[in-house]
């Protein structure tokens, strides 16, 4: 029974990472901002250094440092996010936000696989995943999720449920009420 239970949680949090990627802002221009930048043309590497600010299309990340290279011999880039913590945002195709934080966010391009390292957080629509280390196949949709092991140091899966989104949306709001003048 308790192998079920995990199992159909692990199966509701892959469904709802399936949709953690919107195809059009993978078209989009990336635009980075940062205070400075060095390149090293001869290997392929440039450093940003920050704050920086990276985004593509509803896409954006922050981090303190950013770095982009070629592995040696391929063409692929790899871009790799440092930051205490680094964050990745984006608005899915559905209109809920998605988002994510850790001290290295690491995108293979070629790959499209995200991997997130040391206190690493993927949150969407109030469900949640924590650890140590989260790897995520944008293509696959397929998650990895590890903690160090040592002492009480585990993944943390947070399931919200179906009408979770409901309930927010039918929250009263703090606004105040505007009065209407009576003729």
């Amino acid at each position: 029974m308790k192998q079920n239970n995990i199992l159909l949680a692990g199966l509701m949090l892959m469904t709802s990472m399936s949709a953690f990627t919107k195809v059009g802002d993978l078209q989009q221009e990336v635009k980075i901002k940062a205070v400075s930048q060095t390149a090293d043309i001869k290997n392929n590497q440039i450093i940003f250094f920050g704050p920086v600010e990276v985004t593509q299309g509803s896409i954006k990340i922050h981090a303190d440092q950013l770095r982009a290279f070629s592995a040696e011999g391929d063409n692929s880039k790899i871009l790799v996010a440092t930051g205490n913590p680094a964050t990745y945002s984006q608005i899915l195709d559905d209109g809920r936000p998605a988002s994510a934080s850790a001290k290295e966010i690491r995108y293979e391009m070629a790959t499209r696989t995200l991997t997130l390292t040391g206190s690493a957080t993927l949150d969407q629509a109030g469900s949640q995943v924590t650890g140590n280390l989260i790897r995520y196949n944008i293509i696959q949709q397929k998650l990895i999720a590890e903690s160090t092991g040592s002492g009480d140091d585990r993944v943390i899966t947070i399931i919200q449920p179906d009408n979770y989104q409901e309930e927010l949306k039918n929250q009263p709001t703090d606004k105040p009420v505007k009065k209407q003048d009576s003729q």
